[in-house]
């Protein structure tokens, strides 16, 4: 669909029947349309303009009735072209106070802080919504501890080189000694520490295993899990989804996505500034119906992930939109310890 073949008033008209259609659950007529316009355009004039833009394949008349809903097409050319658009609406300070007060309200640490505020934004918007924890590509485990949990386990602590904390539990059916644990912790800091993932080969843990000994194996296994341990992707809010007619036949293969972490994570995963919009027609296996929209935060020291919301196609983008993108701002500003 070319620009050329939409003028400003068809974009208008659009972006009008797009937040009317939201906000009603109704085909928009012209009547409709035009209070929306505050009649500044003629019941006539925009009947016209609705039979251009089903002729573009933009909108879709589901009844006989003069009543037009956005097609596939059409919420395609509004999140290509329309999204960006100066006059989307902007938080208004309500939202902006109320988001403010829950981030205050959250633990800083990583694994808590993704799932917290996932579980925020899904409970503010009323949709689903995902959040990655914070990666790089040249993150690694920059020190080990390896403390006694009792006496046939041991939790290993791994602290990332941009200060998170990742922790995993090894068995060691023998028994563990202070002694055991503090002999790994020495051997895990000389072998493993500024390893980066893809450096970790089969013959270093064959190694690593050899000078712990089978013994104690367990838990060099469970320290090298740490150091491949990647992005890790949250859902929350998926009872929403139920709720959503258009949504609910797809809800199962969405669940089956976020059960794979690494899916998971490329599914919400937002390139550069700018918030990205994937229909549900688009995605594998496809889920017409649905729509994501995507931002990515910056959480320091080269660290990003993304923040999500999953939710119908006919989701109200002008008011939520501006609460993704500030979200996701307030995101990477707590993951920094930092104020917004």
């Amino acid at each position: 669909m070319s620009r050329l073949a939409m003028d400003a008033r068809k974009q208008r008209i659009l972006e009008a029947i797009v937040a009317l259609y939201a906000n009603e659950g109704e085909p928009v007529g012209s009547g409709l349309l035009a209070s929306y316009f505050d009649m500044a355009l003629s019941s006539a004039t925009l009947r016209n303009e609705m039979a251009a833009l089903t002729k573009l394949g933009l909108l879709e008349q589901p009844h006989t009735s003069a009543g037009r809903v956005p097609s596939t097409q059409g919420y395609r050319y509004y999140l290509d072209h329309l999204i960006e658009a100066p006059d989307t609406a902007p938080l208004n300070e309500a939202d902006r106070r109320h988001i403010d007060a829950l981030f205050a309200d959250m633990d800083a640490e990583p694994e808590k802080l993704v799932p917290a505020a996932a579980r925020s934004l899904a409970d503010l918007t009323g949709c689903a919504a995902a959040a990655t924890t914070p990666q790089a590509p040249d993150l690694c485990i920059a020190h080990f501890e390896v403390v006694q949990v009792g006496r046939y386990s041991a939790a290993v602590l791994a602290v990332t080189s941009a200060g998170g904390v990742r922790t995993r539990v090894a068995r060691v059916d023998t028994g563990l000694s202070r002694d055991d644990a503090a002999s790994l912790a020495q051997l895990l800091n000389r072998g493993l520490t500024f390893v980066a993932p893809q450096d970790l080969s089969p013959m270093l843990t064959a190694s690593m295993v050899l000078a712990a000994g089978q013994r104690l194996a367990p838990v060099v296994m469970a320290a090298q899990a740490l150091v491949t341990t990647g992005s890790q992707a949250y859902l929350e809010g998926a009872q929403y989804l139920a709720k959503m007619p258009e949504v609910r036949q797809n809800l199962g293969a969405l669940l089956e996505i976020f059960s794979d972490n690494e899916s998971a994570s490329e599914l919400i995963r937002s390139e550069g500034g700018k918030i990205t919009a994937t229909l549900g027609s688009d995605l594998e296996p496809p889920m017409p119906g649905a729509c994501l929209v995507s931002k990515r935060y910056l959480a320091g020291g080269g660290l990003t992930g993304s923040v999500a919301l999953i939710g119908s196609t006919r989701m109200e983008y002008q008011r939520l939109l501006p609460i993704l993108d500030y979200f996701a701002a307030k995101l990477g500003q707590s993951m920094a310890g930092q104020g917004l």
